[in-house]
């Protein structure tokens, strides 16, 4: 109790003291507002307010009294005088520069003349501008002409930005800072819009943003640059646990100080959660570290066995075909190929539906809270999208969906079977336990029907009917094994001795490998590792190890060793330590970090037709598990148009889909596994691709 008293006193004081040095004026919280945004209001800081509000790290809720800078106060209400007619202007949810000025039908120096601050943080939502009296202008515009005018012929250099390209990226490309191409062009201060024209040098033709949706030529992208005038929507994202600018970089294509300058509070460090403004559409799959985040917003109710109708979105998926081999030739899939007969596809999800209508607990609260019943419902989501695809296509199948009301150990499969529900199907996707996918596909051994293990990576009891849709761990470690071998590369271990199951897979299965040396007491042999690297091949060092300082040390030697030699840093599995501040995301770029994946992201107009489509019949961007749902129902519909069996199709055909790609292979000792793995790494322009 004395402890409480005295923390209770030292508080008190501490507040008091603060009063005392600086007035203070309450502020009442409006619905919708930010920190970030009040800051900007009152022209403070997001520091300043929490330290008078320290409870507001917490978040805030509407009527929630702030105590805000008096220094900050005054500046929030500009002065206006009876002659100058100046207007007070709240800046509104997507408004511009440009539509602003439009509005008052003022020019953008005198816009920027009456709001200084615009130059360094641009248009922000929610702040208060004085908009000038037209006569006022004039003075502005006139005292700038000549500025103009000597500009105005000097020789301009200009760069359309297009698809992942970052303010660092750009600014690097041309030997500038990005505060310097920041000040060229105050629009980029809060966002990067695709297809928005950026100043280098001079005064090049400016242009609102055109998102466009693939990598184009030059002049294609001028041309989409002109074509519109769409300003970049925003959403919010609460950061979660344990996440960093690192990953939140990965996340948006967003460097550090493009986050900092969206959300100010960052400048203080990412705390979880903050509720973070980012540009909608940029939300991305995570592949170093999956984090798929199920939604309440996936599905408004689980309807089974009643399909609805099209929703009128267009999906031209580009699906890929060859016969399995090393380097597989891509055709196009979408076509139908002298399929008439009409195909009978099921769908087992595990929705449980006795158990949620016995449950009390609000819908939202079981979502919430139910991992598996979220994932189910992300799926599924993610399944509708395909079959409103394949309506849409006019493919000749029928789609079933049931209940499969399985657990971990129990489903009702067999009362299913026992009802003649899946015995005439042409494919069966379904169920979600890997033990559940096997006893149905030995009850349906009989009938031939295939079925679909979805979601599993547990390895396959032989069963000549089972496919597994995701790649074992064996298989994904294997595929980058082979591909650095393809590239006829010196492949050098760094595992710690914590990390016994890598060391006994590398040793069983991966001959030629040379492990480096490591200290008495665990710690990288620095000098062993430099020795074991060859001068006239790429050298491939795939690290293995959760310890920090190894990290570190295994970076700075690799590093200093492309003086001499070709060096590239491989992880086979997600590694949690390179996902932190600790680690520099500058130096895995310039190691171009690789890893294999069973998931890519991809810029086909396909993919991307997908996300926004999702986007705007769900409202959120599509989670891991509504992708994987799209993907596998879609392949299997389209396998089985192709005048061919799924089991035909499954020998012969490579297919690729939004995210996964679906290379089944028939195993020794029966069944088929999938071994579509994708090799991915970080290039130089700070980008995510697939390496050849």
């Amino acid at each position: 109790m004395k402890y409480y008293s005295t923390l209770l006193c030292l508080v008190f004081f501490v507040t008091c003291s603060a009063f005392s040095q600086e007035k203070v004026v309450k502020y009442t919280v409006s619905g919708g507002e930010t920190i970030n945004q009040i800051a900007v209001k009152f022209k403070t800081t997001p520091y300043d307010i929490y330290t008078l509000n320290p409870d507001a790290r917490n978040g805030i809720k509407p009527n929630t009294v702030l105590l805000i800078p008096a220094s900050g106060a005054k500046a929030a209400v500009p002065k206006t005088t009876a002659n100058s007619k100046e207007i007070i202007h709240e800046v509104q949810a997507k408004e511009t520069f440009w539509s602003i000025e439009q509005k008052y039908g003022i020019s953008d120096e005198a816009l920027k003349a009456a709001n200084p601050f615009l130059e360094k943080d641009g248009v922000q939502t929610g702040q208060k501008l004085v908009i000038p009296a037209k006569g006022s202008a004039s003075k502005t515009a006139s005292a700038s002409t000549k500025t103009v005018k000597s500009t105005a012929q000097e020789k301009y250099v200009y760069h359309d930005v297009l698809p992942k390209e970052t303010k660092f990226g750009i600014a690097n490309k041309y030997g500038i800072s990005v505060a310097e191409l920041e000040k060229r062009n105050p629009e980029i201060v809060q966002n990067l819009p695709i297809g928005y024209r950026l100043t280098i040098k001079g005064t090049a033709p400016k242009t609102e943003a055109a998102p466009i949706t693939n990598a184009v030529k030059p002049a294609e992208t001028k041309k989409a640059t002109e074509t519109s005038k769409k300003a970049v929507s925003y959403m919010e994202y609460q950061v979660k646990p344990k996440e960093t600018f690192y990953s939140l970089g990965r996340t948006f294509h967003l460097s550090q100080e493009e986050l900092t300058a969206l959300n100010p509070s960052l400048s203080e460090g990412v705390k979880e959660g903050m509720v973070l403004k980012v540009p909608t559409g940029y939300l991305a799959p995570q592949p170093i570290i999956a984090q798929a985040q199920p939604t309440e917003k996936a599905i408004e109710k689980p309807t089974i066995n009643n399909v609805d109708a099209p929703s009128g979105i267009k999906i031209v998926d580009k699906v890929k075909s060859e016969t399995v081999s090393a380097d597989p030739e891509i055709v196009e899939l979408t076509k139908k190929r002298g399929q008439t007969e009409r195909q009978k596809v099921v769908l087992l999800l595990p929705f449980n539906l006795a158990k949620l209508q016995s449950d009390t607990t609000s819908m939202a609260t079981k979502i919430k809270n139910d991992k598996f019943l979220n994932m189910t419902l992300d799926f599924y989501s993610g399944a509708m999208m395909a079959i409103d695809s394949a309506k849409t296509l006019k493919l000749p199948i029928d789609v079933a969906i049931y209940d499969s009301q399985e657990t971990k150990t129990s489903s009702n499969i067999s009362s299913l079977i026992a009802q003649n529900k899946l015995q005439n199907a042409n494919a069966v996707i379904g169920p979600f336990y890997q033990n559940n996918a096997e006893a149905t596909a030995n009850m349906l051994r009989a009938d031939s029907v295939p079925v679909i293990s979805p979601l599993s990576k547990d390895a396959a009891n032989p069963i000549d009917n089972l496919y597994q849709a995701i790649p074992s761990n064996d298989v994904i470690r294997n595929a980058v094994f082979d591909y650095m071998r393809a590239k006829n590369g010196n492949i050098v271990a760094v595992v710690d001795k914590k990390k016994e199951s890598v060391i006994n897979y590398i040793k069983q299965n991966q001959k030629g490998v040379v492990f480096a040396a490591l200290t008495e007491t665990g710690g990288l042999d620095v000098a062993n590792l430099k020795s074991l690297l060859l001068p006239n091949r790429m050298n491939y060092v795939v690290m293995e190890t959760g310890n920090t300082a190894m990290v570190k040390t295994t970076i700075k030697a690799l590093l200093d060793s492309q003086k001499t030699c070709q060096v590239q840093l491989v992880i086979l599995e997600p590694n949690s330590t390179l996902d932190t501040d600790e680690i520099s995301f500058d130096n895995l770029i310039k190691l171009k970090l690789m890893y294999p994946s069973v998931t890519r992201e991809s810029d086909e107009a396909g993919a991307l037709i997908f996300k926004k489509a999702y986007r705007l019949k769900n409202k959120v961007n599509p989670t891991a598990y509504a992708t994987k749902g799209f993907d596998v129902t879609f392949d299997t519909m389209m396998r089985l148009v192709q005048g061919k069996t799924y089991q035909e199709t499954a020998d012969l055909m490579t297919t690729e889909q939004v995210d996964n790609k679906f290379q089944y292979y028939k195993k020794e000792d029966g069944g088929h596994a999938n071994k579509g793995v994708y090799i991915l790494y970080y290039d130089t322009d700070l980008t995510l691709k697939a390496a050849n």
